[in-house]
């Protein structure tokens, strides 16, 4: 029996679109949903970084372009690319967020998404384990597909008994919803 559902995909495939759009069903059906996701932050159509925002709204960097404006200390250790991870900023976002979860209930947790730029934290790496192995919630939540060098805690998650994992593409992105909810919805112990 599975307790978690991952989705994976490409980047750009709408991974975090369709977290969202799980997020709005199950909040209309009178699920609580606590978490995070990844947004994209573009200026002048051109991609310039990624924010964590949490589903209630508040927003951090997670990452900008080496040398763009707006990223406080982040140290150049902590690159994807040409992307510099701002790790103090996205672990006071995010890790507040697991430790003021509520425990079990109706409620599903987001973590959109478990990638390399979120894996410079430890603190966060250890946050998710806890949150996957204790019993009380269900998780959403996304990974990269397989590219290079695997990433421990990805291919962990990949590798779990307990987790339902959806693979999006362009081709069934726009109908795969409704098997993404009723899984959850599984998960929550409720019949669709």
């Amino acid at each position: 029996m599975f307790k978690h559902v991952f989705l994976t995909g490409p980047p750009g495939v709408g991974k975090t679109t369709l977290v969202q759009k799980a997020c709005e069903a199950l909040t209309s059906s009178g699920v609580a949903v606590e978490g995070f996701y990844t947004e994209e932050v573009r200026e002048g159509g051109r991609r310039v970084g990624f924010d964590v925002v949490s589903v209630t709204g508040k927003r951090g960097i997670l990452s900008r372009i080496g040398g763009s404006s707006g990223s406080s200390a982040g140290r150049r250790e902590h690159m994807v690319g040409q992307y510099v991870v701002d790790l103090v900023s996205f672990e006071s976002l995010a890790l507040p967020l697991f430790k003021n979860a509520s425990p079990g209930g109706r409620a599903v947790f987001v973590i959109d998404e478990i990638g390399k730029m979120e894996l410079f934290s430890q603190a966060f790496i250890r946050a998710v384990r806890q949150m996957l192995d204790s019993s009380g919630r269900p998780t959403l939540g996304t990974i990269p597909v397989p590219k290079g060098r695997p990433l421990g805690l990805v291919e962990e998650v990949r590798g779990r008994a307990d987790v339902k994992l959806f693979t999006v593409t362009k081709e069934n992105r726009n109908h795969i919803l409704q098997d993404i909810v009723a899984a959850l919805q599984e998960c929550l112990g409720q019949t669709v």
